[in-house]
């Protein structure tokens, strides 16, 4: 047994808590807010109905499918075999506890300049600085860097693409006939189906083993399809009560079939919180699971250690409180400072960002969900022409995703010293 992890095994734990629960509310207060932010911002739902929508399923996302991407995050960017860990477990300790809280600082100054930064990327940069120089150059997996590097390019290209061309359906089948408001509540339902189908699909393919589900993949098909249609029959059902305003101009026809769109939102909203809730809750909570292991087996490191389930409620905890006291900062450049977002608009960006985020969580990749929500923000603003996009905006959130891994690594870098000093 190590005589560090003995001697200071329940501090190190006790700060692993805090520094996750203070990187989870920085998950919340940013990233949570980017899945929100197109619904509050096309007026869909207001900001109360939001944080109730991703605390319940933000939390049913990070439970129920949340394991494929811990286990990528905590072992799959370091090499275990050079890392050396097995001789001295208290240098993972002290690069875990730096990681989370480098990474949450980073998120902290982000959400209060309300800049839509991936909480992904920032606990990427801070595990990458640590090993880099707590152990060594060789211990990085630069393969798997690699190919997070070219998710920032692919992912928001691959979501646009997919709004894009769910815009433009919906500008073909609905917004240029001559009966928008008919044709809205005939083609809807068919959006509805396929959103409840996409979140199906990828919560029994992955998720529900680690609940001790094990379902084929045929099965899951008709599942999701059934699944898919059930909501598709209660959407329908909700659209009902939506009547035609009565027809004055052409601004009030348009009114009416936004709000029909407003309920699709809906479900698009609570699907985007559980895609996110799946792929980002292992943020904050894969470092923390990586230092809960090392001390309870009193200095032994574990390649696969369990997830306990306090360290799940404790993760979706601190997301649901980040979102409910910072959130509204980032929800304001998502949805209304790009490019203007109706319903229609909105539902679009945010089906192709889950579409997205479902696909890389059954491949293991931890893309970061507001690449993919501002890539499909930014393909229904070029459906619309390039004049709707406010380029100067972009470029800020570009600009703050280039910094993010380095600034996540060099605050690592100290914080890691620091404790290797007050420790060591």
């Amino acid at each position: 047994m190590s005589e560090m992890i003995s001697q200071y095994g329940m501090v190190f734990l006790a700060m692993a808590c805090l520094f996750g629960f203070f990187m989870a509310w920085g998950v919340g207060a940013n990233d949570v807010a980017n899945a929100m932010g197109t619904s509050v911002g096309a007026g869909a739902i207001t900001i109360k109905q939001a944080i109730l929508i991703a605390m319940i399923f933000e939390f049913a996302g990070a439970y129920l499918a949340g394991g494929e991407v811990t286990s990528t995050i905590r072992s799959g960017i370091i090499d275990i075999e050079k890392a050396g860990f097995a001789d001295s477990p208290e240098l993972l300790v002290y690069g875990m506890l730096s990681s989370l809280l480098a990474a949450g600082i980073w998120l902290l100054i982000a959400s209060n300049r309300g800049w839509p930064v991936s909480t992904t990327h920032s606990i990427i940069g801070a595990i990458v600085g640590f090993a880099v120089v707590g152990i060594s150059v060789d211990a990085v997996v630069w393969s798997k860097i690699w190919s997070i590097i070219a998710s920032w390019v692919v992912s928001p290209m691959v979501s646009g693409f997919i709004a894009f061309c769910i815009f433009r359906s919906v500008q073909k089948l609905v917004l240029d006939t001559d009966d928008p408001f008919t044709n809205a509540k005939k083609y809807v339902p068919f959006y509805i189906f396929l959103v409840g189908f996409v979140i199906a699909m990828v919560t029994l393919v992955k998720g529900l083993r680690y609940v001790g589900l094990d379902l084929s993949y045929n099965q899951s098909i008709v599942i999701a399809l059934g699944i898919g249609g059930i909501l598709s029959f209660v959407g329908v059902f909700m659209l009902r009560s939506i009547k035609e305003l009565p027809a004055g101009d052409k601004k009030s026809h348009f009114g009416s079939v936004e709000r029909v769109f407003g309920v699709l939102m809906l479900f698009t909203a609570c699907s985007m919180a559980f895609a996110h809730g799946s792929n980002d809750v292992a943020n904050a909570i894969g470092p923390l699971a990586a230092v809960n292991g090392v001390v309870q087996s009193g200095g032994v490191f574990l390649e696969q250690s369990q997830l306990p389930i306090w360290i799940l409620l404790l993760g979706g905890g601190g997301i649901v409180a980040g979102l409910a006291t910072w959130g509204y900062r980032v929800i304001a450049t998502i949805g209304r400072n790009i490019t203007e977002l109706t319903p229609s608009r909105g539902f679009a960006a945010e089906l192709a960002a889950a579409t997205t985020v479902v696909f890389a969580t059954g491949t293991g990749i931890p893309v970061s969900t507001t690449h993919c929500l501002v890539g499909g923000v930014l393909g229904v603003g070029v459906a619309r022409g390039i004049g709707a996009l406010n380029l100067g905006v972009v470029g800020r959130i570009f600009l703050s995703w280039v910094v993010t891994l380095p600034v996540g690594a060099a605050l690592s870098i100290m914080l890691f010293f620091l404790f290797k000093g007050i420790f060591g």
